[in-house]
């Protein structure tokens, strides 16, 4: 079969590999879409020995059962599924509360991680990693497991503070952002102020349910104050998509004294935390700053319904297997608008 493999640090290319078979526990996948992911480019641009290598990238997938190991049950050819790309330990304190994005053992593991993923005509998973998609399109799943849980984790997070008629900036109209949007309008009554450089992402904000949109700039927190009103008053949650220097400047900078700053992108950014009483603080009194990272299965299953019922749909450019090295490089470069998602 087809399969496009980091075959050594920083060198992406398609490959023939053999068809893998599923073992005990496992289910074999003939994948039907798989997302392009920032964190891709992470693993391509890692040290060597990070990674195993050669492996195939792609977490974000969504496909139909094609074979079935001994043990499985629950499972039968033709079903259609989403992917939960987590493999925690599950013996640690987190993953027995099924919080195995929080995992105590395994810092990095999963599909497209430490195993071979689905940028793959087919891809072996465990069979507890799969959930039931009905018959959404195979393109609109896929991102669900990573563009959408993410942001739906966060929202979970932060949902104590995002009573109805608060304010929730997202910063970053992109693939996680816009879900962000969309998951905010689904599920809560909060003020929406999408923030991006791009004029076409706030236009994607404002057709999703933004109530404001603000471009990114030497103003923008000027211009999100007047929105959110002055210290100490602010934002009550800024979801940042990110995560670069600038971005979490203007996060820090809008958000209110008891407010949550979610840093949800990996952009290498950093946030200075200096509690001081004689100057203006780094972050107001009383806020708090998380780290999010992916989501829980339980959670990936409620991100599925949204999407099932048509409250969540991911805005995607589709490519071939062939195409996926040009998807990443357009992905570095900035040029995907939504998800790029690969059709093998």
């Amino acid at each position: 079969m087809r399969a496009v493999r980091m075959t050594e640090p920083g060198v992406l290319e398609q490959v023939e590999v053999p068809t893998p078979a599923a073992g005990p526990g496992e289910v074999l996948l003939r994948v039907g879409a798989v997302g392009a992911c920032h964190s891709d480019l992470h693993i391509l641009d890692a040290p060597p020995g990070l990674f195993p290598t050669p492996l195939t990238l792609g977490h974000e997938i969504a496909g139909t059962v094609d074979g079935i190991g001994p043990g499985v049950t629950g499972w039968a050819s033709g079903d259609r599924a989403a992917v939960y790309g987590i493999i925690g330990c599950g013996h640690c304190r987190a993953c027995l509360r099924g919080l195995e994005n929080q995992c105590r053992t395994v810092p990095v593991g999963g599909i497209g991680l430490s195993r071979d993923g689905g940028l793959a005509e087919h891809v072996v998973v465990p069979a507890s990693r799969l959930l039931h998609v009905g018959d959404m399109d195979l393109v609109q799943a896929a991102p669900l497991t990573d563009a959408g849980l993410t942001p739906y984790h966060a929202v979970e997070l932060a949902r104590p503070n995002l009573r109805p008629g608060t304010r929730c900036v997202v910063i970053g109209i992109g693939g996680l952002g816009h879900m962000a949007v969309q998951i905010l309008v689904a599920t809560t009554a909060v003020h929406i102020i999408a923030v991006d450089t791009s004029v076409a992402a706030l236009d994607l904000a404002t057709r999703l349910g933004a109530h404001h949109v603000v471009q990114a700039g030497p103003d923008a927190v000027e211009r999100i104050r007047a929105i959110v009103g002055p210290p100490p008053d602010g934002a009550d949650v800024v979801i940042d998509c990110v995560g670069a220097d600038p971005t979490l400047t203007t996060a820090r900078q809008v958000v209110a004294t008891g407010g949550q700053l979610m840093l949800v992108g990996l952009a290498g950014g950093t946030l200075p935390v200096r509690p001081v009483a004689d100057e203006p603080p780094t972050i107001p009194f009383e806020a708090t700053a998380r780290v999010p990272f992916w989501g829980t299965r339980a959670e990936l299953q409620e991100v599925i319904a949204l999407g099932r019922l048509g409250l969540l749909q991911a805005d995607v450019q589709t490519f071939g297997l062939d195409q996926a090295p040009e998807a990443y490089a357009m992905l570095r470069q900035g040029e995907i608008h939504g998800r790029a998602v690969i059709v093998p």
